[in-house]
């Protein structure tokens, strides 16, 4: 069995539709897929109807933009199967209008070193909710100013370290947005620990038993990593999954829906949490 919980589409900061992915899904063998579009349930209706139709049996999941306050840092929730999703409606919409202030932003930095226009941009983001980073460099390849998305431009552009047009503010509370998702009956994951730092979080929340699950199978763990994170997840409960991240064109690095993968008896926990808590 394979089992996708984490990709993007072109409604966050992916490059192919809900269809496309839904398809290349079921070409691939994906059983169970979750699209977890950045901040957005807009995917949830279409992709049940085009699961049917193909074959592909949906988790309805998003994923949710929060921030650290004790140690200033991103992190991000995967939210899955929530019963009430209208619930987190406000906190997408609050979180998006972050994002796009931050984009508008970056593109003027951006515009002050090169001669690209707002409109080149959202040309890429027009089926978006927000505008992304790869929306910028898109239109910077357009022109000729790169070559490729996460080149040497991208890291001096939006290095997470020190970008010189990288711009930051602080998204919700994690534990306001963990309680949120519990208040919509979902089952909350941690996303990617080792991309963002957050680790100590990650125990700091298990511990408080504030959240549910820890994306164990990532690309951006390599296998020590994984199994710092295993152990964690087995100190506490939690449950484990895998995704690919998938972004299409956009990948940070090359990589197809179902290279990470979550395991059915993990795959049981979160549907059988999430019937509990429907009950």
């Amino acid at each position: 069995m394979i089992c996708d919980l984490h990709c993007h589409t072109k409604l966050s900061d992916g490059s192919l539709g809900i269809e496309d992915i839904i398809m290349q899904a079921k070409r691939t063998g994906i059983d169970f897929l979750s699209i977890t579009d950045h901040d957005t349930l807009s995917s949830f209706s279409r992709a049940n109807i085009l699961g049917e139709r193909y074959g592909v049996r949906i988790i309805q999941g998003v994923e949710l933009s929060a921030w650290d306050k004790a140690r200033n840092s991103k992190v991000h929730i995967l939210c899955y199967a929530p019963k009430k999703p209208d619930r987190l409606e406000g906190l997408c919409l609050k979180s998006c209008e972050i994002r796009k202030a931050c984009s508008k932003e970056m593109v003027e930095k951006v515009m002050e070193r090169f001669p690209i226009t707002l409109e080149s941009v959202m040309r890429h983001a027009t089926s978006s909710k927000s505008i992304f980073k790869q929306h910028i460099m898109r239109a910077l390849i357009d022109y000729g100013y790169a070559l490729e998305f996460y080149g040497e431009l991208n890291d001096e552009l939006f290095n997470l370290e020190n970008g010189s047009c990288l711009v930051e503010r602080e998204y919700p509370d994690v534990k306001f947005v963990l309680d949120l998702i519990h208040s919509a009956r979902g089952v909350a994951v941690m996303a990617h620990p080792m991309l963002y730092h957050n680790v100590e979080l990650l125990v700091e929340l298990a511990e408080m038993g504030k959240i549910d699950g820890v994306e164990v199978d990532h690309y951006t763990a390599n296998e020590a990593q994984r199994e710092e994170l295993r152990k964690i997840a087995q100190k506490y409960n939690l449950i484990v999954t895998g995704g690919s991240d998938f972004h299409g064109l956009y990948n940070a690095q090359p990589t197809h829906l179902g290279s990470n993968s979550t395991s059915k008896e993990n795959l049981d926990r979160i549907i059988k949490l999430a019937n509990k808590k429907e009950a």
